[in-house]
């Protein structure tokens, strides 16, 4: 791995509002050159501004599915309709099947419609591979491919396809992004982290400095995530990429247990982009932790209805039982169950969302068996997380300390500081006997966000009770 200095620590973003830089520079310099462009006018006929015209939505968009960025849904909407004419008219237009194939894949996307958009992407894709002329150096198939796969969260498939795209193209930026994505979720964080330092190097931009907060993010330094993710929504060409970033600034001050700054960050991306279905759900996880619980429901409600994703679906379960709305939490656990099932239909390995649901509201001997086959096939820190708490769910303690302490331990990897990842190992070193760790963990996972769940929060304030305050020894003669 290539040797990089650590980021700096820097300011925390601020909330709902991009900063804005300094303008006096800016308005000098402008007075003086349009001093310059007045001279040079004959008297009596004024200039006439010419602003530059607009991107058209098509194109907006795809600039935007290019750079890995999110796209407006109108705009999306635009291009797949282009480039569904263009190649009815060319079939063998690779370039054109490549764009549409990355445009589906960021339809699935937005919409959560993983069965009825991944698999017209990627045929769409193969498809440019096949017409694709043999000396062609286009290869923006091999890019959208790997996205697909992120997507799918098939990280091994987007670990090969961002590999080929390299090995033809080393200086490729666009293969870059799914390439982090892959090795984050393979458990390879230096490789991750080394791939975004080339990433820097080759491409600048709002899309990725966010890709760049991501990873920051997996290191533990949230204080540069939280900058760079202030920056990239300050520099955001549109309202949809810049309410992306904001709902992944709001996910950052929820994890340090801000709900102020969360629902700031929540509601803002909402105004800039109503569809947008991860703010939705993260005005419902702000407003139950500031014990809103009517609008907390109402808001995942709304989010479930633009963006249908099962792990959606499992916050407003749970929700749902902690208010003691256990009829209703049983039908939105069953739909999780439901979504998953009809998700593998799109390609989409939801077995990591399914294993958790099962360890805490069905089947702890199927979690275990998910998340062990998902283990075997990509072992990063959340799944780590997820196997340790099933095994401990059906009283395995010993292994699944074993693979919490994987998710947080920095030694073993888990740099990621989460309150429930501290939690669960806190709650699995008390059923061994080992109050000491289990305080301390217990109180980190507090410490790191007294909300994190409305079930796991008071769970872990009432297991610290139980551990009770270490033994008074006594001063030693």
């Amino acid at each position: 791995m290539e040797n990089q200095a650590e980021p700096r620590a820097r300011r925390s973003p601020v909330p709902a509002v991009v900063r804005r830089r300094p303008l006096l520079a800016g308005a000098v310099t402008g007075s003086l050159v349009l001093a310059a462009v007045l001279l040079c006018v004959p008297f009596g006929e004024p200039p006439v501004a010419r602003a530059p015209a607009a991107p058209a939505p098509g194109a907006r968009a795809g600039s935007a599915v290019v750079a890995g960025a999110p796209a407006a849904p109108a705009d999306l909407g635009e291009l797949i309709g282009q480039r569904e004419r263009a190649v009815r008219r060319q079939p063998q237009d690779a370039r054109s099947w490549a764009l549409l194939g990355t445009a589906y894949v960021e339809q699935g996307r937005r919409t959560g419609d993983a069965a009825g958009s991944y698999p017209k992407a990627e045929r769409a894709l193969r498809t440019s591979l096949r017409v694709r002329p043999d000396n062609s150096d286009d290869l923006a198939a091999l890019d959208g491919l790997a996205a697909l796969a992120v997507a799918r969260r098939d990280f091994r498939a987007a670990l090969g396809w961002s590999e080929s795209a390299l090995e033809a193209a080393p200086k490729r930026w666009s293969a870059y992004p799914s390439l982090i994505d892959a090795c984050t979720g393979l458990g390879d964080y230096k490789r991750a982290y080394a791939a975004l330092g080339r990433l820097r190097r080759l491409k600048s931009g709002p899309a990725v400095l966010a890709r760049a907060a991501e990873v920051y993010r997996e290191r533990g330094w949230r204080e540069d995530a939280a900058a760079a993710l202030s920056d990239a929504a300050a520099a955001a060409p549109g309202p949809a990429e810049q309410a992306a970033w904001l709902e992944r600034g709001g996910q950052l001050a929820f994890e340090r247990g801000d709900r102020e700054d969360a629902l700031r960050h929540f509601e803002e991306a909402v105004r800039l982009d109503p569809r947008l279905g991860a703010a939705q759900a993260g005005r419902g996880r702000a407003l139950a932790a500031l014990g809103r619980t009517g609008q907390a429901l109402s808001a995942y409600r709304t989010a479930l209805a633009r963006q249908p994703l099962p792990q959606h679906a499992l916050e407003l379960g749970e929700l749902q039982e902690s208010l003691g709305l256990r009829q209703a939490a049983g039908a939105q656990y069953d739909l999780v169950r439901e979504r998953v099932r009809r998700d593998a239909a799109g390609g989409v390995d939801g077995d990591l969302v399914l294993g958790l649901l099962e360890a805490d509201h069905g089947d702890p001997v199927a979690a275990v068996r998910l998340l062990r086959a998902e283990w075997r096939r990509q072992p990063g820190i959340d799944v780590a997380d997820a196997l340790g708490w099933a095994l401990h769910r059906i009283g395995q303690d010993t292994e699944a300390l074993g693979y919490a302490t994987v998710a947080t331990d920095r030694e073993h990897g888990g740099t990621v500081r989460s309150a429930p990842y501290m939690y669960h190992r806190g709650v699995i070193e008390q059923a061994m006997g080992r109050s000491g760790a289990a305080r301390r963990h217990l109180e980190e996972a507090l410490r790191i966000n007294p909300y994190f769940s409305p079930l796991g929060a008071p769970a872990a304030r009432a297991a610290l009770a139980q551990v009770g305050e270490p033994p008074d020894v006594g001063v030693p003669r």
